[in-house]
């Protein structure tokens, strides 16, 4: 991954004090010169190999099956010097032969080929085993052996169980007073990270992996259904690919500052080890503190993007979890967009990639286009439309990876219905194509066909080569185009052993399969206690950077497609990542929807829906219900129903029946309706005639009951408790205003979800008159209760010293203060109040917690400092901002005594 070579040196250092220095050996043996799928060739598609040989002319190659008996041959075409690879290379296409079969061997100039399959059936397997890879990566949740085996089996990783320190109250690597409980997720890659940029796109393509299932004809829905993964939740009513992504959704939430702290709504970049972890490592043996990085614009938008996603997925299957994710999502929006330029740091690989970012203006775009796909909002519409990477321009510099994610908002704008004009989701489709053609051009050049987008291999080629495959897939299907599923398919027989060191980059497939993956617990190369990838796992491939010791070692000099070794050392060519796993489940379960006839291209969009008619209407809700579209070519997949007002058309509702139930509505208000149709290939239809609807009247409802006569208890000179007996009402209690009576003027003094509120920072030696009255979801409020009096005492004096300076600046300063225990009792905990005279603001506290209301400073102890002996002292401070005069505070209580 790119931004992980910041920590070569580190991670060369730690490498040579756990497996040793790399032997200076010579590069990787190519194997016979006949390169194959070692896996399987689907029936009905293209079958070539690559063949190295020197001939200037067509050499004789066989096809016999696993009997040894010939079956089809021919003559290779010659395709010359290949740059990516340095060899020469001839062509065998063996496509006419078609009979399912495994142990088929092709030959040509005496070598034979590893052996393979002509079936469909690896393909659609390796759409459950590369999603199985996400279970394995699990953090916070014990690995059990019932679902993968005993040899991978493993307790639950940083959960707080001895030595590991645990992710359940991991503060900042920098200090910002807080702790988060960041537990769950998915490791990142061969080390135990967790990191938010890394896990959004993750997380989105599993997503999107169900999404575009649900929005294409002819994709295999029940394949992605509950019970088809062996992980805990197989049996909980939900796909198993939703369940495998939530794992991950739930962290990122956890990632985001919470509300009353400073960039509330941010999101932290990443957490890891405070220092490089070791090598072999299992996670529950990690005893490294933990440590959240600084907050960033991208990760912010990164779970902006994906809850967006997961909220308009579960907002029929898990509602509440739909509306959390949702409120997430919209707050971190408006986080990133008042700190635009909160970019992580490069140098911050203490531990773990930096994974740095120096623009993310498609990330603003993705998230932009995710929370208008779910929401319609006008102002989402309008940040979409108006970026310069509307309509697939993201796609004029490359295809997608964690760092440019525009065309993940393009993939969700091409596929799901969200309200664009037609001509606008044409044109974003038409850039998936225009891109397709690009790759399709430079694999024609190739001798080892891989969609790379370029001639050099960097970190992670598989992954990126995956990606690519996928732009291929979604091409054919926005077009119907055969040659865009025959590239995708190409790309599969690269993975798989196609290739010129005839090695397959995906664990437990093919004769050559990676085995000693850079990971920390399927290290078998360093602990044979210890287990080898499980099938499914994608190799990050050839890099031509070679960033670690052993690939240096072994690999120097080498063309691009051949820098690689299968050494858990060389992590620069043979890590694992789950945002190359993804890449890799979304293919091939692409692949595994595409292994039958090819459908021929459909143009002609559904039949137009019928007049929707209105029923069960209510204030705030109704039912439509319409004749169903039609589409013999390939069905219709679902409906957008839009609200018309005045010359705009927005959706407001999708569903896949001729009805759905409309709700939130505003009450005796009039709208209108229409319905349009979309089929498998994405065309809609002309919209329905319009229904025109007036919603009803709202319920009259009654004000809420008098509160009963409330109670004072825990009386102090600067508060107490008030309680009363509750209200009443018939559709409930929102909430109580406290209000104080001054002779003939009344205020609110406080407000209250329940029957108590616990007053604070009042007047020592004063009297107050207090009323409660409620107020119900209509907004009515009750009349006041019965008053009652309470006069709080004088000020205890006494028994503490505080001491006051500030070191300030133009328009911020830092308080110190120290506090001595005067009185002859230790304390045991305390608690220090003071009010500026100015608008001065604490911003940042320590050695305390620091609450500010108003002009009124609050400050209670740590665990550590709350007590304090007799003759004691006690130091803490703070950072303020002002304007204007910095002026010391006056007066200072410490456990309601005010200090001298």
């Amino acid at each position: 991954m790119r931004s992980r070579t910041v920590a070569i040196a580190a991670a060369s250092a730690l490498l040579a004090l756990t497996v040793g220095a790399p032997p200076a050996a010579a590069a990787p043996d190519p194997g016979s010169p006949v390169k194959v799928n070692q896996v399987a060739y689907v029936p009905g598609l293209t079958k070539q190999a690559t063949v190295v040989s020197s001939s200037a002319a067509p050499i004789g190659w066989t096809l016999r099956n696993a009997a040894g008996a010939t079956v089809a041959s021919g003559q290779t075409t010659v395709k010359g010097a290949d740059a990516l690879s340095g060899d020469t290379v001839h062509i065998a296409d063996f496509s006419a032969y078609d009979t399912p079969g495994s142990g088929y061997v092709l030959s040509a100039g005496g070598s034979d080929s590893y052996p393979f399959d002509i079936s469909a059936a690896p393909v659609k397997q390796l759409r459950y085993d590369s999603l199985a890879f996400f279970y394995h990566q699990r953090s916070g949740i014990a690995i059990e052996s019932q679902y993968v085996g005993s040899r991978y089996a493993r307790p639950a990783g940083h959960v707080g169980v001895a030595p590991n320190q645990g992710d359940t109250s991991v503060p900042c690597r920098a200090n910002c007073g807080y702790s988060l409980d960041v537990r769950g997720g998915w490791y990142d890659a061969g080390d135990q990270g967790k990191y938010v940029v890394n896990g959004g796109i993750a997380a989105w393509q599993l997503l999107n992996i169900y999404e575009r299932a649900a929005n294409v004809a002819g994709s295999d829905r029940a394949a992605l259904g509950d019970g088809t993964l062996a992980i805990p939740e197989r049996a909980n009513g939900v796909p198993d690919v939703l369940d495998e992504a939530r794992w991950e959704v739930e962290f990122l939430l956890r990632m985001q500052v919470p509300d009353g702290r400073t960039d509330a709504g941010m999101v932290h970049h990443k957490i890891h080890d405070e220092n490089w972890t070791g090598l072999p490592m299992r996670p529950e043996a990690d005893p490294q503190r933990r440590l959240l990085s600084p907050v960033s614009t991208a990760a912010t938008l990164n779970l902006a993007a994906v809850a967006a996603q997961a909220a308009r997925i579960w907002r029929t299957i898990d509602p509440a979890f739909s509306a959390r994710a949702l409120a997430a999502a919209q707050k971190a929006y408006t986080a990133a967009k008042a700190n635009p330029s909160r970019l992580a740091s490069g140098t911050d690989s203490t531990g773990g990639g930096a994974y740095d970012d120096s623009n993310v203006s498609d990330e603003f775009y993705w998230a932009a286009a995710e929370l208008f796909t779910t929401t319609g909002g006008a102002s989402y519409r309008t940040d979409v439309t108006g970026s310069s990477l509307f309509k697939g321009a993201s796609f004029n510099q490359r295809g997608y990876d964690w760092g440019w994610v525009g065309g993940l908002g393009d993939t969700t704008l091409a596929l799901v219905p969200n309200g664009l004009p037609a001509a606008d989701v044409a044109a974003t489709r038409a850039k998936f194509a225009t891109f397709a053609d690009g790759l399709l051009s430079q694999m024609a050049a190739q001798g080892y066909p891989a969609p790379n987008g370029g001639t050099t291999y960097n970190w992670g080629s598989d992954g990126q080569i995956a990606n690519n495959a996928a732009v291929l897939g979604l091409a054919h299907d926005f077009t119907g185009l055969a040659k865009y599923r025959t590239g995708a398919f190409q790309t599969l027989d690269y993975l798989l052993g196609r290739n010129p060191l005839n090695q397959s980059y995906i664990a437990g497939y093919g004769e050559k399969a990676v085995r000693n993956v850079h990971h920390r617990f399927w290290a078998n190369q360093s602990d044979a206690s210890l287990p080898t990838a499980p099938p499914g796992s994608l190799s990050g491939g050839p890099n031509s950077g070679l960033q670690d010791p052993v690939a240096q070692a072994q690999l120097g000099g080498c063309k691009a497609q051949k820098c690689f070794v299968d050494d858990i050392g060389a992590y620069s060519v043979n890590e694992v990542a789950i945002n190359w796993n993804s890449a890799l489940a979304s293919l091939a379960s692409w692949a595994a929807d595409h292994t039958g006839t090819i459908l021929p291209q459909d143009t002609t969009p559904p039949t137009v829906p019928g007049t929707p008619v209105a029923s069960d209407v209510t204030a705030t809700g109704l039912r439509l219900t319409w004749a169903a579209s039609g589409d013999p070519e390939s069905g219709v997949t679902g409906y957008e129903v839009r609200r018309v007002s005045g010359g705009t058309s927005t959706v407001v509702a999708t569903t896949t029946t001729a009805s759905v139930s409309l709700t939130g509505l505003t009450p005796a208000t009039a709208y209108t309706f229409v319905v349009a149709a979309r089929n498998g290939a994405g065309l809609t239809s002309a919209a329905s005639a319009p229904v025109a609807v007036t919603t009803a009247d709202p319920p009259a409802d009654a004000r809420p009951t008098t509160p009963g006569l409330p109670v004072a208890s825990a009386v102090t000179s600067t508060g107490f408790t008030l309680t009363w007996p509750a209200s009443t009402d018939d559709n409930g209690v929102t909430g109580y205003e406290i209000h104080r009576r001054q002779g003939d003027a009344l205020s609110v003094l406080a407000t209250s979800t329940g029957p108590s509120v616990v007053l604070s920072g009042l007047v020592p030696n004063t009297e107050y008159i207090l009323m409660v009255r409620a107020k119900d979801t209509a907004g009515q409020f009750s009349l006041l209760s019965a008053p009652v009096t309470v006069r709080t005492p004088p000020t205890p004096t006494g028994g503490c010293k505080v001491a006051y300076s500030t070191n300030g600046w133009s328009t911020g300063f830092t308080g110190n203060v120290t506090i001595t225990n005067n009185g002859p009792a230790a304390w045991t905990s305390w608690t220090m109040t003071f009010a500026f005279a100015g608008d001065q603001r604490v911003t940042q506290g320590w050695s305390g917690r620091w609450t500010q209301t108003g002009s009124t400073v609050t400050v209670t102890n740590e665990a550590w400092n709350g007590a304090v002996p007799a003759g004691g002292t006690v130091s803490l401070g703070f950072n303020a901002t002002y304007t204007g005069a910095n002026l010391n505070p006056t007066a200072f209580t410490v456990n309601g005594t005010t200090c001298t």
